[in-house]
């Protein structure tokens, strides 16, 4: 494919992207103390952490009503004999079990605090479980809005799947609704009326007819896993296996359309999952998951990343939304399978501690889209993608939201983002170096919960080059920097006007029609460097760098 066919569809890619984003919650200035409840690790959850959950929900979806139980086992990580868990208060809490008794519980908001008969002692490993019922948010805008969605396929059978990324996972399960604390593994038990297929994370183990017109499917996570990642899918599928020779063995391939788009997902599937997988695992190391698997799940939705099972609406709109149409269809690819993908690597396996910094999540998930089609059509192509994506960007508001009260920062993650990660890779210019920095991010965070910090720093560290003031201007704030040229006595000189104090990054700059030359400008102005070049020649590499100019 040539990058001008590839450009062709690419108001297509955007329009779809603008749909299938994560669920966000813009342009809120000021909390609630339910918004703290929900968002803050307060001494009530930070005193325990999840070991494990065994999740066990009923489905009538006639009545889009759910009913079921949450075993929580925990280790305490101080001595306390009160805890907070959530739930949304849209859905009754039956009972609460300790040790075979019931205890009380208050509410507030959409918290649940749980007052034990007994005082848990630090390393002490216990457990409750969490009786509920009711009527779940149903949702029509998923995955913007969070909820489940009841719905039925072109056939009129019943097509349901969950939701609830921003908005939190306790929107339809009762848990600790917090970024920072994934169970160990999970069981995940799901009954659904008879004749449907239910598929949810992780591998299925049992299939039990509960004689009384319900299906109950068991599945099992057998890693780390974040809350909103926890999925249920019920309809009418057929199953297709297949494999993959990854990097650490035979890989699992599975895959759950309906029954009536068999064909289709052969076709699509198998042309760009292998290719997904072998660029990322490239790229980014090892699939974190190789004993859960990796699924595609049909969903009446466009796309959600959940972890071994992620959802794929891409045959609503007849075709795979934004596939790029070449010669013939070894020339396309499919956006979702390809974005969504890559949060196995950045969401999945690195998980943000708070929802303030899902564009650890985002900026990556967009940025590996350029590497899958550098792989496929080569560097140029994924450069393209990278500088295209720059319409999405509103510059509005920062990227990184406030802390501690559930709330995401500016769409801006995605694009934004992917042309930081660009840049650095530039002002790094060694792509063994660039790829050993990605592969060691989930080396080294594997499996684990991190802070802006701990990304930072590790690019920092590892790159040998100060990213702090840049990552702060980016994401921190709504502006760009501006590099500002300005003859001096004959000499060109320049500088970063900048809302960081004494901001400073590398940039690529020539002198018309001459090759690009690596410059490190500050905050004041000091000479370019570059032979002949002047306030009327010089040109920034554009494509590579997302700056503001002044040469006026």
């Amino acid at each position: 494919m040539k990058v001008a066919r590839f450009l062709i569809s690419l108001a297509l890619l955007s329009f779809f992207k603008n749909q299938s984003q994560a669920q966000f919650l813009p342009g809120k200035n000021v909390f609630t103390h339910a918004d703290t409840l929900r968002g803050r690790l307060s001494p009530l959850r930070a005193c325990y952490d999840v070991n494990f959950y065994h999740l066990d929900v009923r489905f009538d979806i006639d009545n889009r009503y759910i009913s079921g139980s949450n075993r929580i086992k925990f280790t305490a990580m101080r001595d306390f004999s009160k805890l907070q868990f959530d739930l949304f208060d849209t859905l009754k809490i039956s009972k609460v079990i300790y040790r075979d008794k019931e205890v009380p519980y208050t509410r507030e908001a959409n918290a649940v605090f749980i007052m034990l008969p007994v005082s848990i002692k630090k390393g002490q490993q216990d457990e409750f479980t969490v009786f509920y019922s009711g009527y779940p948010t149903v949702t029509q805008r998923a995955p913007r809005d969070g909820g489940i969605v009841f719905s039925k396929d072109s056939l009129g059978k019943p097509f349901v799947a969950t939701a609830c990324e921003g908005t939190g996972a306790s929107i339809w399960w009762p848990n600790k609704d917090h970024l920072s604390d994934e169970p160990d593994s999970m069981l995940i038990s799901i009954s659904v009326p008879k004749g449907l297929q239910e598929v949810s994370n992780g591998r299925l183990r049992l299939v039990t007819d509960l004689k009384d017109g319900y299906t109950r499917f068991d599945w099992f996570v057998g890693n780390p896993i974040n809350n909103y990642n926890v999925a249920v899918n019920i309809g009418d599928f057929t199953h297709i296996n297949d494999s993959y020779n990854g990097v650490k063995g035979k890989l699992s391939l599975d895959y759950w359309p309906l029954k009536y788009n068999e064909v289709k997902a052969k076709r699509i599937f198998s042309r760009n999952v292998k290719t997904m997988l072998q660029t990322y695992e490239h790229w980014f190391g090892p699939y974190p998951f190789y004993s859960d698997g990796y699924k595609l799940v049909e969903t009446p939705y466009p796309a959600m990343e959940h972890q071994s099972a992620i959802s794929y609406g891409g045959f609503l709109k007849g075709i795979p939304p934004n596939e790029l149409k070449g010669g013939n269809d070894a020339e396309g690819w499919d956006f979702i399978i390809v974005h969504e993908s890559a949060h196995e690597w950045f969401g999945n396996n690195i998980t943000a501690k708070d929802l303030a910094d899902a564009w650890i999540h985002e900026a990556f998930g967009t940025y590996a889209e350029s590497l899958f089609l550098e792989t496929l059509y080569g560097r140029q192509a994924g450069l393209q993608h990278i500088y295209q994506n720059r319409q999405n960007i509103a510059n509005d508001a920062p990227v990184v939201a406030p802390y501690q009260v559930n709330q995401m920062g500016s769409g801006d993650m995605y694009a934004k983002g992917a042309v930081v990660l660009n840049m650095i890779r530039c002002i790094i210019s060694d792509d063994e170096k660039w790829r050993g920095i990605l592969r060691g991010l989930n080396e080294k965070f594997y499996h684990q919960t991190v802070t802006y910090e701990n990304i930072v720093s590790y690019l920092t560290e590892k790159s040998g080059v100060d990213l702090a003031p840049m990552f702060s201007q980016y994401l921190h704030y709504k502006n760009l920097p501006l590099l500002e040229f300005v003859n001096k006595d004959g000499i060109l000189n320049c500088r970063w006007i900048s809302d960081v104090r004494g901001f400073t990054m590398p940039v690529l700059v020539r002198k018309k029609g001459g090759n690009y030359q690596l410059i490190r400008p500050s905050s004041n102005f000091n000479p370019v460097g570059i032979n002949g070049v002047s306030k009327e020649n010089v040109e920034l590499d554009s494509l590579d760098f997302y700056v503001g100019v002044i040469t006026d």
